[in-house]
Formats: structure tokens, C-alpha cells, sequence
């Protein structure tokens, strides 16, 4: 054993000092076993991927070993919810437990932070959309006079679909950088520069990723002092990662830079251009090259990835591209007659020259081996080259310096070697580690897949999932997830469910995704038991109910990657070009992988209880279905509709008597 090893079997030997960290400590085997590889892994500057199932603790299993190390880290998440948690409880809870004098930072994207220069133009520009608009502003000007780190999560009520969020951030694009009158009090410049000092700084995939691409994160800086470099929720990795290694345009990009245009040229070179005609011109092409995308959809719900041969080859898009990049050309040029007046024209004259250079290399063709595709939104449309995966830019990443790299999650494969996770990211010849959970399933979950229902493909298929989430429901009072794989199905169970509680007078409520925000949606159901949640893609993970809160999740359909995505599309094709079988090695492995995201919201303490219910008759009788049942938790199958009612009748029972034994 290593001098590190030692001490983190000491550490979690010590369960009193861990137990001050987490109330909820538990000293586990499993959870050792993980830190004992997380730090020969430290030891040996070397990659080790691991898969920790739900309740061994890697939080702890990978933080305590890499503190303990002494090395300087870099701990990157999923989210900023969860930088925020390893920032504010788990770090310096742990900090404190194992009395370690280490200096720790938080780190996010530009978009997180108060731009005091963006907000001072909001407030002269008249531009704010509403009354809403004009008392948020009010809000946030108020909040900034007391802030110390100008990060927006900390100020109490502002949503983060709110419109004045983009007027008083900065972006790459439209940042002075030290230009800027106020960059000696620049609340993002502050972050890295306290990122730069500390001994452990918290990022999150997403801005990893972006700094890879673009430099302009600060991680760039940072990363080559870093010896221990660990990502949490591992399995979003790739996804963020091919979201910001490729080329993507936006018709929101070029509507914010006519906007900003606009702004500044009236207010600091009013008279000396046509700002209105030429914010209008490049206005009107990005609305027009969003209508191009479009085509003869007009109702547009939630995003929608269209294929580019389905677009490209249009008139209207063909035509919309080139005007687009004329206009932005027009813009650049005069911007650049005011360049000495203010540096904002400098800045926006380089936006102006990106996008039409943008606009001019989408209207060719694609690099070799990448692929293209369009989002639609409501809203905007957005234009992107993409490569396949991360392997790539992983590979030339951790080549650069020596240094351990540790990636875990509690769902990364199906397989010993962990292939749907390590062949994505080029880590075929890491340490793969696969810890299962410490959780009694055979005892306190039932799994149940209805054999005579109908298929995800037929008409019948949404009222059938809808009537038998209302008799569990019925059954628990409430404390019932249905998760759906597409938004279309979410608003059909949805409001099936409603009919079928309103139909019989049930008290029992349904809480649909996209009526509210998601923190508040969770909330209500915590709140008001009585209740199904019926939620999509967003609520399949990081979703965290201990308890007898929720006791039963139904799934509406095996979660396969959609077949005409074009991402997926391109994925599959390498595969049977490399002679493989896309949908085994594709199509199930993804499956396998969301399938374990999903039934992880069941059961998430030692003494929770629950059935699972995977609506897709597919799943008992295809030959397939015996892998996707084998990557779940080692539940207890029931074999008919009335044994898993039973199971539930059960559970509502001791629920009961819990609540009569504990009436507070």
C-alpha cells in the first residue's frame, strides 16, 4: 500500500471525523475500495474510469483521496447546481473533517457572472422588452452593490430563463476584456484569478470544453499546473464535449449582435452610421434564415434536430446564408469608421466579422468526419459542425502533462471494461473499476414489465402507460414519476393522467415538466405528496428523493437514441463502416446506459422502498431485453399487473404507519 492509500484507509477507518462531513455517513467497503483506486491512481499519474452505483459515496470516494494527495486539482461536474453543492457543503465540510489547510475556488462560464459594464449599458439602452424586464434590472442593480463575487445563482428569485440575464453578462464575443471601463472590478476576471491561486478549483464540463475550443474560460491557464484532474457525472462528458469542439451559428447570435450594435451606436456615435438599417439587415437575415430552416413547420415545440440534407439543399436556406454574411460585412464595415471612438466598436466589429465568416463556411462543405445538423427551436435556429466524440481532443488533452485523470459516475456501461463510456472518450487502456451499490434491491425494489401492453408504436400505447401511472398513483396516494421519452409523449400522459384523477374526483395532482421551473416543480412534489411528476429527458438524472416520497417510477419506453438524429445517424454509420453491429454495440449500449439514469431516481437510501415499472413490452420479450434487465439494479421481478399493485399496497402501508409513529 502507498503512503496515500494508508492514509485514505485511515481517513475512512476514522468514520467520526468523515460522519462530521455528512450526517448521513455510512462507512462502507465499497465506497473504500473506490478511494483506494482513486488514489493508486494519483500515486501513478494514470487514467482510472470508474462506475459507482447509487449510495457507495463517490462524492467522498474520489474528494477525500485527491485532498488527502496534497496535489493541486481540478474537480469538474455536470452541472452548476452541483459545482454549487461540491463548493458550499461537500468541500468544506470535508475541509473541516479532515483539517486540511486547502484553499478551494469555484469557477464557471462568463454567463454566470454580473458584467457591471453590460449592466450600466441595460440601464441607458431603453431596450428592456417589458415591465418585468425593468424591475428585474432594478433587482439585479440592487443585488450588486452587496455581491462579492458577482455570480447570479446567489441572488434570491432571479429566473434563469429571465430575458435580462443576456443584457447583463458577458460573452466572448462582446467582452472589452481590458478595455473595459470596468475591468479592474470585473467579477469574472476575479474568479480565475482566484481559480489561479487555489489549491482545488470546481468547474463543469461544459466549460472545460468551451476552453478547449476557445480559450476563454481561464481552465486553459490553469489545467497544466493541475495534477489531479477528476469528472464527476462522466457520462454527460461526451455530449458536452461535442457540443462546443465543433462550429455552431446561431440566429440568436446574430439577433444579440444587432441588438448590441444598435445600443451602442446610438448612444456613443449617434449620427455617424445607419445603425437602425444596419441592426435591421442583419435582424431581418438571421429571422429569415431561421424561417429558411423551418421550412413548412410552423408549430415548433421544445428543440428539434433536423437533419442538413433536409435543409441545405432549399432555395431559401441556399439564399439565406450568403445574405446573412452580407449583412454582418455590411455592419463590420462601419464599425470600423467609429473603432476609435469606444472600445465596444472594436469588439463589436470583430463579432460582426465572425459571423459572417461563419455564415460563408456553412454555406460550404463540412470537415472530414464531421457531421452537421440544425436546431429548432421555437425561437431561433442554430447551425452546427460537430465531430462524433471527444476521443480526439481528450487524447490530445492528456497528453500534454502527466497527471492522473479520474472519471466516475454512477452509470458508464453495461460491460467489465465500461466500452459505451471509455471507446466514446479514447480511454480503451484506462483502469476500469465497477463498484456496485450497497443497496439491498432484492429486498426493497420489484421490477415489473408488462408483457400484454401495447407497444411504444401503437396509438393505444400513452393512454395504457397514463391509466396504469393513475392506478399506482391511486394505490400510494401519489409519490408516483412517470418518465417519458419525448416530449410528445410527456403532454399525452400528461394530460391523460389529469383526466383519468379528474374523472374519479381523485386528490391527487399532476405536475407536468415545462410548467414550471424544475426546482420548483420538485419542490411541489416534495411539498404536496399527493402527486405524479411527469417529466422528460432533464428529469431522468440529478434528481435526488430519499425517503418514501416517491415509491414508484414508471418508464414509458426503452430509451433509444433516436434513429433519425443526425448525430446518431453518423455514429452508426462509422460502426457498420468498421463492420460492427450498430445496433447491439449503439442502439441497446445507449439504451442499457439511460435505462440505468432512469431507474436510479427509485431507490436512493438503504431503507427506500419502490417498484419500477418499464411500460415497453419489448424489454420481456426480445432477445435484447435480458441485457438491458441485467444493467439494472438487481430488483426482484414481479410477473403480473395485480402482484406489482400488491407490492405497492405494501409500501402505502408502512408509509402509513411511519406517518402514525411520526405524526411531525
Amino acid at each position: 500500500m502507498t503512503e496515500l492509500e494508508l492514509a485514505v484507509s485511515h481517513a475512512f477507518a476514522s468514520s467520526g471525523s468523515l460522519a462530521q462531513a455528512d450526517e448521513r455517513y455510512v462507512e462502507r467497503e465499497v465506497q473504500l475500495r473506490m478511494a483506494q483506486a482513486v488514489a493508486l491512481a494519483i500515486d501513478e499519474r494514470r487514467a482510472l474510469v470508474a462506475e459507482a452505483g447509487t449510495g457507495v459515496g463517490k462524492t467522498f470516494a474520489y474528494l477525500v483521496p485527491t485532498l488527502l494527495s496534497g496535489a493541486r486539482a481540478l474537480i469538474s461536474t455536470a452541472t452548476k447546481s452541483l459545482q454549487d453543492q461540491l463548493f458550499l457543503r461537500d468541500l468544506p465540510r470535508l475541509r473541516e473533517a479532515l483539517q486540511l489547510p486547502v484553499t478551494v475556488a469555484l469557477l464557471k462560464g462568463r454567463a454566470s457572472y454580473l458584467c457591471l459594464h453590460r449592466m450600466n449599458q441595460a440601464r441607458q439602452s431603453a431596450q428592456l422588452p417589458d415591465r418585468w424586464a425593468v424591475r428585474t434590472l432594478a433587482k439585479v442593480e440592487q443585488w450588486a452593490r452587496t455581491t462579492t463575487s458577482g455570480d447570479l445563482a446567489e441572488m434570491e428569485g432571479l429566473d434563469e430563463r429571465s430575458s435580462v440575464i443576456p443584457l447583463v453578462t458577458s460573452s466572448r464575443e462582446n467582452c472589452l476584456g481590458s478595455e473595459c471601463p470596468e475591468y479592474r472590478q470585473c467579477h469574472v476576471m476575479k474568479a480565475r484569478r482566484e481559480a489561479m491561486a487555489a489549491d482545488l478549483v470546481v468547474v463543469n464540463h461544459h466549460l472545460f470544453f468551451a476552453d478547449m475550443a476557445l480559450r476563454d474560460s481561464g481552465v486553459a491557464e490553469l489545467l497544466p499546473s493541475v495534477e489531479v484532474a477528476v469528472f464527476d457525472e462522466a457520462h454527460q462528458l461526451a455530449e458536452a464535449g461535442v457540443q462546443f469542439l465543433g462550429t455552431t451559428l446561431s440566429s440568436g447570435q446574430v439577433i444579440d449582435f444587432s441588438r448590441d450594435m444598435l445600443g451602442a451606436g446610438l448612444q456613443q456615435a449617434r449620427g455617424l452610421a445607419p445603425w437602425q438599417d444596419l441592426a435591421a439587415a442583419c435582424d431581418r437575415a438571421a429571422r429569415d434564415l431561421r424561417m429558411a430552416c423551418a421550412g413548412a413547420m410552423r408549430d415548433v415545440r421544445g428543440t428539434l434536430k433536423l437533419r442538413w440534407d433536409e435543409r441545405a439543399k432549399g432555395i431559401d436556406f441556399v439564399d439565406a446564408l450568403p445574405v446573412l454574411a452580407k449583412a454582418c460585412r455590411a455592419a463590420k464595415e462601419s464599425l470600423d469608421t467609429v473603432s476609435e471612438m469606444a472600445p465596444d466598436f472594436v469588439k463589436l466589429a470583430e463579432r460582426a466579422q465572425q459571423l459572417s465568416s461563419l455564415a460563408r463556411g456553412f454555406a460550404g462543405e463540412a470537415a472530414e468526419g464531421n457531421v452537421r445538423w440544425i436546431d429548432l427551436t421555437p425561437h431561433q435556429c442554430r447551425l452546427v459542425e460537430s465531430p462524433l466524440d471527444i476521443r480526439e481532443a481528450l487524447r490530445e488533452q492528456m497528453g500534454r502533462t502527466p497527471k492522473a485523470w479520474i472519471f466516475t459516475s454512477a452509470t458508464l456501461g453495461d460491460d467489465e471494461r465500461l466500452s459505451w463510456f471509455t471507446e466514446s472518450a479514447g480511454l480503451a487502456d484506462a483502469t476500469t473499476l465497477r463498484v456496485g451499490s450497497p443497496f439491498d434491491y432484492e429486498a426493497h425494489a420489484r421490477l415489473y414489465v408488462p408483457r400484454s401492453f401495447p407497444k411504444p408504436n401503437e396509438p393505444a400505447h400513452a393512454a395504457a402507460v397514463a391509466r396504469l401511472a393513475a392506478d399506482c398513483a391511486r394505490t400510494l396516494g401519489g409519490r408516483t414519476f412517470v418518465l417519458t421519452t419525448t416530449l410528445r409523449a410527456l403532454q399525452a400522459i400528461g394530460e391523460q393522467l389529469r383526466a383519468a384523477f379528474e374523472s374519479r374526483s381523485d386528490d391527487i395532482q399532476v405536475l407536468l415538466q415545462g410548467q414550471a421551473p424544475k426546482r420548483q416543480l420538485m419542490q411541489q412534489f416534495l411539498r404536496e405528496p399527493r402527486s405524479v411528476l411527469v417529466g422528460s429527458q432533464s428529469f431522468w438524472e440529478g434528481i435526488d428523493v430519499p425517503g418514501d416520497a416517491l415509491q414508484c417510477v414508471l418508464i414509458d419506453k426503452l430509451p433509444f437514441p433516436p434513429p433519425n438524429d443526425p448525430l446518431v445517424e453518423a455514429r452508426v454509420k462509422r460502426l457498420e463502416r468498421a463492420g460492427r453491429n450498430a445496433f447491439a454495440d449503439y442502439f441497446v449500449a445507449e439504451a442499457a446506459v439511460s435505462l440505468k439514469q432512469g431507474a436510479g431516481r427509485l431507490i436512493r437510501s438503504e431503507t427506500d422502498r419502490g417498484l419500477l415499472i418499464v411500460c415497453d413490452p419489448r424489454m420481456a420479450g426480445m432477445n435484447y431485453g435480458k441485457r438491458l434487465r441485467q444493467a439494472l439494479p438487481p430488483m426482484a421481478s414481479v410477473a403480473s399487473e395485480a402482484e406489482a399493485l400488491a407490492w405497492l399496497v405494501e409500501l402505502a402501508g408502512a408509509s402509513n404507519d411511519a406517518t402514525a409513529d411520526h405524526p411531525w
